[in-house]
């Protein structure tokens, strides 16, 4: 496999190996050894697959405390995916870093701890999948605009649906510090 680093330290784009012919294919998804050499650790302890519409984004969640590794792909469709540094004491605190995720590619993406995740489905619908290193923590659960100006996402879709939690997203700016990762 192949794995990317970017500038915003802990964040991975993995390519798995696939295996084709004829009949279809077969890739690793999950393979604890040769993931954890590739820097990203488990354990997993949840995984959790969603179902979206084209236009729809999701997030930008996090939780703190019960902070939340997450492994993502998308099963079907393709969705702009994003994770944004919510690490206070971070020389990229605030920064972004986008992906394009896709059945056809068959990428991954690791968002460390520490980070905020969302994303913007493209496709007709998408389905996707992801595990997570802690439990769904809904009291822990914060929520930061997908549309925050001092982030500036460009994200691929001007007029998205949204969840009523994911429109009233805080900036990351009103955010209270206990709330953010140190």
């Amino acid at each position: 496999m192949n794995v990317t680093e970017f500038e915003i330290a802990g964040l991975r784009l993995i390519e798995p190996r696939v295996f084709g012919d004829t009949r279809g294919f077969f890739l690793e998804s999950w393979n604890e050894r040769r993931y954890r050499d590739a820097g990203i650790p488990g354990p997993f302890v949840q995984d959790n697959l969603s179902f979206s519409r084209r236009g729809t984004l999701r997030g930008l969640h996090f939780q703190n405390p019960s902070a939340q590794a997450k492994l993502v792909s998308v099963l079907q469709g393709e969705v702009f995916d994003v994770a944004v540094d919510v690490r206070r004491s971070s020389p990229t605190f605030g920064r972004w870093q986008g992906v394009t995720l896709s059945a056809e590619n068959k990428q991954q993406f690791f968002i460390p701890p520490g980070f905020a995740h969302g994303f913007a489905v493209l496709s007709e619908t998408a389905l996707f999948f992801y595990k997570c290193t802690a439990f769904y923590a809904p009291e822990h659960e914060v929520t930061l605009a997908w549309n925050d100006p001092d982030i500036g996402i460009r994200w691929p879709l001007a007029d998205p649906v949204l969840s009523e939690k994911d429109q009233r997203g805080w900036r990351l700016q009103d955010i209270p510090a206990e709330k953010l990762f140190p």
